[in-house]
């Protein structure tokens, strides 16, 4: 399953497009109000992907074992000290209600959280490559590829 997410940015205007496979959503998340870019930053982003993984792979996982989940609450910590360091101390901690007795609840989020794909990307350190640049003067010349 290929993923792919997009935006594009421009003074008071930025634009966000997720999609998987071939299914195409585009997100509202508002240009900042101070100068470019976005009003959310990637740290939230990041944090906010790992409570929406675990948070939809419980559900995933739930309905494997016939758990009806009524709900479930995840909430993302950790520190970002300095621009350009790695994030530090990110923990989670999750709430769910289900029709499984609390053991069987307690089984099933460790289990998810064992199988939560981007929980293991993390914790692997997949590398990030910048495959493409691409850069534009304005006033003049045409773009730069490498």
């Amino acid at each position: 399953m290929r993923i792919t997410a997009q935006l594009k940015s421009r003074q008071g205007d930025h634009q966000v497009v997720v999609k998987t496979g071939g299914a195409e959503k585009a997100m509202a998340i508002p240009a900042r109000l101070s100068g470019p870019g976005s009003s959310v930053n990637g740290g939230e982003l990041l944090f906010l992907a790992l409570a929406t993984c675990y948070c939809n792979d419980l559900y995933r996982e739930a309905a494997r074992r016939a758990i009806n989940l009524t709900s479930v609450e995840v909430e993302v910590v950790g520190d970002f000290d300095s621009e350009g360091d790695a994030a530090r101390h990110i923990e989670y901690s999750a709430k769910v209600a289900g029709s499984a007795p609390q053991a069987e609840l307690l089984s099933l989020m460790d289990w998810t959280d064992g199988v939560a794909e981007i929980q293991k990307t993390v914790r692997q350190g997949t590398p990030v490559l910048l495959a493409r640049r691409e850069a534009m003067q304005v006033g003049g010349g045409g773009p730069t590829r490498s």
